[in-house]
């Protein structure tokens, strides 16, 4: 029985959500402190029309929003140094970085990357969920219809078919991509841009239209 229904009403009509194994359920019993993190920290996330213009280099200005949201509310960076030891021989085997990590909840934002980088996560969450570092994990990408406001900013080729949003994400979690880990994702829906440009000159025009036909 899917435990969906316990993310609150108003984050999923801002956020196509999903779950795997009732993640939802776990977050909010076993993990109540950070469950409630993450429903402030994506309650209050917007979709700036400047930081998708701005958006570019190593991490764009809306990944870092949504990280400094939760690295203020006490989350870190994290890399577990893992390794297989066989006899007496020891092979370091280190995870990948989490993007944000807090008590055994491990989040990662994936705005914009190439989507192999969803089977990177969803397998770093596999394994850390089979040493029994973490009970749940968190994906917040974006929606693919996004793409409609990226073309009309003029910015529809910097987000491709093959980088990551949530159509790229959902089937590798239903092939079993992050294994029996438990796997809640939030896309970011149209619902939360806001553009805080200044207006351009057709959009001034309709507003004196719009004026002088009243």
């Amino acid at each position: 029985m899917s435990t969906i229904h316990l993310v609150p009403d108003d984050l999923r009509n801002l956020y196509h959500v999903r779950e795997w194994r009732n993640a939802t359920g776990i977050l909010a019993t076993a993990c109540p402190d950070e469950w409630q993190d993450i429903i402030e920290v994506l309650r209050a996330f917007r979709l700036l029309r400047s930081e998708v213009q701005a958006a570019g280099g190593s991490k764009s200005p809306i990944a870092a929003q949504i990280d400094g949201g939760f690295y203020v509310r006490g989350w870190q960076e994290k890399q577990f140094q893992t390794a297989i030891k066989i006899d007496d021989e020891l092979f370091e085997s280190p995870t990948h970085k989490i993007d944000c990590l807090k008590g055994r909840v491990a989040l990662e934002v994936e705005w914009n990357n190439k989507d192999p980088f969803f089977d990177r996560d969803l397998n770093n969450f596999r394994l850390l969920f089979e040493l029994r570092a973490i009970d749940v994990g968190v994906v917040v990408t974006r929606s693919t219809e996004l793409q409609a406001i990226f073309k009309a900013l003029g910015k529809g080729s910097s987000y491709g078919a093959s980088t990551t949003h949530h159509e790229k994400l959902w089937p590798r979690i239903e092939g079993g991509g992050g294994g029996g880990c438990p796997v809640l994702t939030f896309a970011i829906k149209p619902e939360l841009y806001v553009d805080d440009g200044p207006p351009n000159l057709e959009q001034i025009v309709a507003a004196e239209r719009l004026s002088e036909a009243k």
